[in-house]
């Protein structure tokens, strides 16, 4: 037989019509949530006349035109399509619209699948440290996971796991970038670039590792990956310094120590420091957070500042790496920052990594800050002051914040004369702590 066949699905044209479409779509929401039981009955609300009418052929029985809801058995309606069509319910609803979902079936396979990664998560070698069950279920508990399975994505949370086991970088290895990091634990060099999903849910991680909030910003979530050894770009991590010299005999050693010669602030690299070493001068180094502390050194002091080193914030990993440097020297150092939270973090942290003692960041000093002008309110989670618990207390009580540049005078006056460490305050011999500054 030759020409044209028919279209198979050209013989339910009739049920694409007024009268049926409203029917069959409750039929199909039906049945895929009960994955395909020909049980109970499904209604129309203000039926139409096109609408009635097939009810009552469905049925046989009368409906009268007031009636306000019609509702149609699925065992009947699946008999009445059977004897006009020869088709079953479900086999015209997969002709006229596609397959039916078997929604049960695909909760259960998505439970299982859950299950799969939670036990995924287990396998990792932090699992039990307080911040990973923290991350694990939290991800677990806000719908990621779940969000993952449906976009596809499971294999993001074993991913997330292999970074994770390999941070922190050790402290005697040089930092490890992102792009190898990804390529060592995906085979994607742009895995954890900015942005990616990955690098989202690894961000989270580390976040609670640090005790901190999950950074929104680029240079914030740059910063977060160095505290634990991995870098985005190794020249874009530096330090800027002021009167650092090193004893070393190689260029940047020669650069620094040039700089130091005409007091003209320097800035390091991570990359530098990586591929030339320092060993510092033994000298007392001071450490402060804001680089107007540092520019008004320079401006103010130029050659006969005491050396100074500018976290810029949080420390980079080029700071980290620096201090470390000045700690393994034997250098004392004497740290500062802004008298907010996230400056008592940074000093705290100096302090517990050993060699270091706080630079005008007692509550004495917070108090008589506080008298020489207004301030703006202290924001965010609190934090100790282990060097001086009074500190904190007092800045909680006041709920202000006084930034460093209020200091100036007090602080070009130490530089200036480079004063030794006051004997009441508390100095933790270097190496009592691995002489490591902390992540």
């Amino acid at each position: 037989m030759t020409g044209r066949q028919a279209d198979p699905g050209s013989a339910l044209d009739e049920l694409r019509g007024e009268g049926w479409q409203r029917l069959l779509a409750a039929a199909r929401r039906r049945l895929e949530r009960t994955g395909g039981m020909l049980e109970g009955a499904v209604g129309l609300t203000g039926p139409s006349e096109a609408e009635r009418r097939v009810v009552i052929g469905v049925t046989g029985q009368y409906r009268p035109e007031s009636v306000k809801r019609l509702t149609v058995d699925l065992a009947a309606l699946d008999a009445a399509l059977c004897e006009m069509h020869g088709q079953s319910l479900p086999t015209v609803l997969a002709r006229l619209h596609g397959p039916l979902r078997d929604r049960p079936g695909e909760r259960r396979a998505e439970a299982e699948q859950r299950d799969q990664l939670r036990a995924a998560l287990d396998t990792g070698r932090h699992a039990g440290e307080s911040w990973y069950t923290a991350w694990t279920e939290a991800i677990t508990g806000d719908g990621t996971l779940t969000r993952l399975l449906r976009r596809g994505d499971a294999r993001l949370v074993s991913w997330a796991v292999a970074v994770l086991d390999r941070l922190p970088v050790p402290d005697d290895r040089p930092p490890l970038p992102l792009p190898v990091l990804a390529e060592w634990t995906t085979g994607d060099t742009k895995a954890l670039v900015a942005g990616a999903p990955l690098a989202s849910l690894v961000l989270r991680a580390l976040a609670l590792r640090a005790e901190s909030d999950l950074p929104r910003d680029r240079v914030g979530q740059r910063l977060l990956w160095e505290r634990f050894g991995a870098v985005a770009d190794d020249l874009a991590s530096q330090v800027l310094v002021l009167n650092l010299r090193a004893t070393r005999d190689h260029v940047v050693a020669h650069w620094l120590n040039g700089a130091a010669d005409f007091g003209i602030p320097f800035r390091l690299t991570l990359h530098q420091l990586t591929a030339y070493p320092l060993t510092l001068d033994a000298r007392e180094i001071f450490v402060c957070e804001n680089p107007a502390v540092l520019r008004a050194a320079a401006a103010e002091l130029g050659a006969d500042s005491a050396p100074l080193v500018c976290t810029e914030g949080v420390p980079s990993a080029a700071c980290r790496r620096l201090l470390d440097a000045a700690v393994h020297a034997g250098a004392p150092l004497r740290v500062r920052a802004d008298f907010d939270w996230t400056g008592l973090r940074i000093v705290g942290a100096a302090l517990a990594a050993g060699g270091a003692s706080p630079w005008q960041m007692a509550a004495a000093d917070y108090r008589t800050a506080l008298t020489a002008g207004d301030s703006t309110p202290l924001v965010g989670a609190a934090a100790p002051s282990p060097w001086e618990p009074e500190l904190a207390e007092l800045m909680a009580g006041q709920g202000r914040a006084v930034m460093e540049e209020r200091l100036l005078p007090a602080l070009l006056a130490d530089l200036a004369v480079a004063m030794p460490p006051r004997a009441d305050a508390p100095v933790i011999p270097a190496g009592s702590a691995g002489g490591r500054w902390p992540r």
